[in-house]
């Protein structure tokens, strides 16, 4: 079927198709959190329930459906996923010292940095108790190693805050190693444990990867247009002194005016209630956000390719339909 007269799912008909795995894989995540230690129950399910769809988990059990795998590791191992994802919102928030996420209040701002750093750290301590208990070594050396990758993005992160010569190349690395490698290695461990050949595992990698940075890009994009999904005042990346593909689109272009209003407010931090205003329109003169979600547009074709390996069926429609959502956030 021609792709662009393919009618693609919604994300409640995506669920459905998984729904008793998902509900399976909640059932693990809210036995690992436990009880023992109320702070630790309570924060973890205020991150848990401030309303994300679980997209990661859902590639893990949809890649599996794909991958005819009949077993149930499928379950511990999407949990996992989650938990890593959630410790690093929870080490994020805090870095970015976030007040709202999706429009709720930010663990740290209910909690505490504190308790925040130290739930994301027993979440991912939990995660890699899930890997353990999975006993593939190749499971494991991809997770740990996504892990270690998330954080070496993060840090890298940290070095082009206030930094207008942040390159495009720098920004993509900073996207493949925080967002794509978890994208990635929750599609790849299923074709792992499914014990499919490296070119069905490499094809899933890939589907995951391109994935993240389409989803990655489009978050960025829409930082500066609105988005209910994000639960996030437009221009929150700017105020931050963030650098996104949007900004370094304006500073790609931009004549000496321009840099010295970027450097003004970007690297010195210096803003007036004014300055937003000026940005969204240097952003539109320069058709920023156009250029950054056909970027993302083209890495959202590219997953969808990367799936040409399997034969149609309502899985496969299903994982690429996540691909086409990821990029199509905007109002």
């Amino acid at each position: 079927m021609n792709s662009i007269n393919k009618i693609y799912l919604n994300i409640a008909q995506i669920q459905k198709i998984v729904s008793s795995d998902l509900e399976n894989v909640n059932n693990i995540i809210i036995e690992n959190i436990g009880n023992e230690v109320p702070m630790i129950s309570e924060l973890s399910q205020h991150i848990l329930a401030s309303g994300g769809k679980r997209i990661r988990p859902i590639i893990t059990l949809l890649t599996s459906k794909l991958c005819d795998y009949k077993g149930e590791n499928h379950l511990s191992l999407a949990a996992c996923i989650e938990f890593i994802h959630t410790a690093t919102l929870l080490h994020d928030d805090v870095i970015d010292e976030s007040k709202l996420r999706r429009g709720v209040a930010t663990a740290n701002d209910l909690f505490g940095n504190k308790t925040s750093v130290l739930v994301g750290d027993f979440l991912f301590s939990r995660s890699f108790e899930l890997m353990v208990a999975n006993g593939s070594k190749r499971i494991l050396e991809v997770l740990s190693s996504t892990s270690s990758t998330i954080a070496k993005g993060e840090v890298l992160q940290l070095s082009t805050i206030n930094n207008c010569s942040t390159s495009e190349e720098t920004y993509i690395n900073i996207i493949k190693s925080k967002t794509a490698s978890l994208f990635g290695a929750a599609a790849e461990i299923s074709a792992i444990l499914s014990e499919k050949n490296k070119n069905i595992q490499n094809a899933l990698l890939t589907y995951g990867q391109k994935l993240g940075i389409a989803f990655q890009l489009t978050d960025d994009a829409l930082d500066y247009i609105g988005s209910e999904s994000l639960g996030k005042d437009i221009g929150d990346d700017f105020k931050e002194g963030k650098i996104t593909l949007p900004i370094i689109i304006c500073l790609r272009n931009a004549n000496k005016e321009e840099i010295l209003f970027w450097n003004k407010t970007i690297e010195d931090l210096k803003q007036t209630d004014q300055d937003l205003t000026k940005a969204l329109s240097l952003i539109k003169k320069h058709q920023a956000i156009e250029e950054t979600l056909s970027l993302a547009n083209q890495y959202c074709s590219e997953a969808i390719n990367a799936l040409d390996v399997f034969p149609h069926s309502e899985t496969k429609l299903a994982l690429e339909s996540l691909a086409k959502l990821a990029v199509n956030r905007v109002k």
